[in-house]
């Protein structure tokens, strides 16, 4: 018989019972193919079988003094460690209802006194080849799982960084920076922790929905990059004609997600999401905003959410056309757009956490290096020149 089971050393199967004959006899037929342990009684069996280096089968005898063998089966099945050595009943315990009791305990077979050496010997070599396989099938899986879970992870890693990739492009053309993108994404998310628990909100609000908004709210403004840099980047307050062109960034940030869809071909939670905050986060809770002059729920939840963090972060942001405005009157400007700007729930939800949004404001604050790079920029592109040049494109 070959001493190799799945190509590793000889296997080793203990052999439980009181009587010294039964386990000389046991011990001298398994030797030549098996390392054979022995144990005298229950309490011995359970140290060997959780030792360091367990056994890879179990032969029990039932009947033995103090513990017998189904309370060595019931302990074996219960332990994590041994639940998986497969037990074999070595006993002259021959009613059927023994047998059922046996395997019912979680034994894989039942062998009945006086032994036939070579049915013995094919069934510990059968089930000791059934062990290798579910072990197998179990490091298989184990490992599939642990491989999945880390595309999985790489894969999230890849959204995540091409999202924040795509959220910077828009914010290089605008004159916020990329603290912005950061700080709308933890307001909105504190913001809607803040609200699962609200009747209105908590069916919606679930934490993966909640990790949805955070990885769709970065893409709020990315259809400013289809907006002309003579209004972009103005200055100054924008022409009736010039607001116009300027109000189509919700158009074209949602039409620029809706093609991304389209190219895969599967429909994304967080571009749907993404297309909803794209699009919406300039209506007004009283009709009174743009694309569409939506009002109240008829705005979806992701796009009042990011109302709420892009207006309190426009406010409370220094920019080169304007001082930054203290928290305290930003959060009189939010409050007195309850019921008219913004949904009232939502108001009150950031009352009652606007130090949060001030202590995120306050991590991914601007530096002054920041605010100068854009007033550079602006200067440099709203020079003689540089107008002329784009006169000159235009008319290409």
């Amino acid at each position: 018989m070959d001493n190799m089971i799945g190509g590793s050393a000889k296997p080793t199967v203990l052999v439980v019972d009181d009587t010294p004959e039964n386990l000389s006899l046991m011990g001298s037929l398994l030797a030549q193919d098996y390392r054979v342990k022995v144990a005298n009684n229950g309490e011995k069996a359970l140290r060997i079988a959780t030792a360091e280096t367990p056994p890879d089968l179990i032969l029990l005898d039932v009947m033995m003094p103090g513990m017998d063998g189904y309370e060595v089966c019931r302990r074996l099945m219960a332990d994590d460690r041994t639940r998986h050595i497969p037990v074999i009943f070595l006993t002259a315990k021959a009613e059927a209802a023994d047998e059922k009791m046996g395997l019912e305990l979680g034994a894989v077979d039942y062998i009945t006194k006086p032994i036939s050496p070579p049915i013995v010997m094919m069934r510990v070599r059968n089930h000791l080849a059934l062990k290798a396989t579910a072990e197998f099938l179990r490091d298989k899986n184990a490992y599939l799982e642990q491989e999945v879970a880390r595309r999985t992870r790489e894969l999230q890693s890849i959204q995540d960084v091409t999202i924040m990739a795509l959220a910077s492009l828009a914010e290089t053309r605008d004159n916020d920076t990329g603290g912005h993108i950061r700080r709308t994404q933890f307001y909105v998310h504190a913001l809607a922790t803040r609200l699962k628990a609200h009747p209105r909100f908590a069916a919606q609000l679930t934490d993966h929905y909640i990790e949805t908004l955070f990885k769709s709210a970065p893409l709020h403004d990315i259809g400013k990059v289809g907006i002309p840099d003579r209004i972009l980047l103005k200055p100054g307050r924008f022409e009736p004609d010039e607001f116009e062109i300027m109000k189509s960034h919700t158009v074209l940030g949602r039409d620029a997600i809706r093609q991304a869809e389209n190219q895969l071909g599967v429909e994304v939670e967080f571009l749907a999401c993404a297309k909803q905050i794209a699009y919406g986060h300039q209506e007004k809770w009283d009709g009174s905003g743009y694309p569409e002059g939506l009002a109240g729920d008829a705005i979806p939840l992701a796009a009042r959410l990011m109302a709420v963090a892009d207006v309190y972060d426009a406010l409370i942001s220094r920019r080169v056309y304007k001082p930054a405005m203290p928290h305290g009157k930003a959060v009189e400007i939010i409050a007195a757009g309850r019921g008219g700007h913004f949904d009232p729930d939502l108001v009150d939800a950031f009352l009652a956490i606007h130090e949060e949004f001030r202590a995120i404001a306050e991590r991914f604050r601007d530096t002054d290096d920041d605010i100068a790079a854009e007033a550079q920029r602006i200067e440099n592109d709203f020079t003689p020149t540089a107008q002329q040049a784009q006169t000159t494109e235009r008319k290409r």
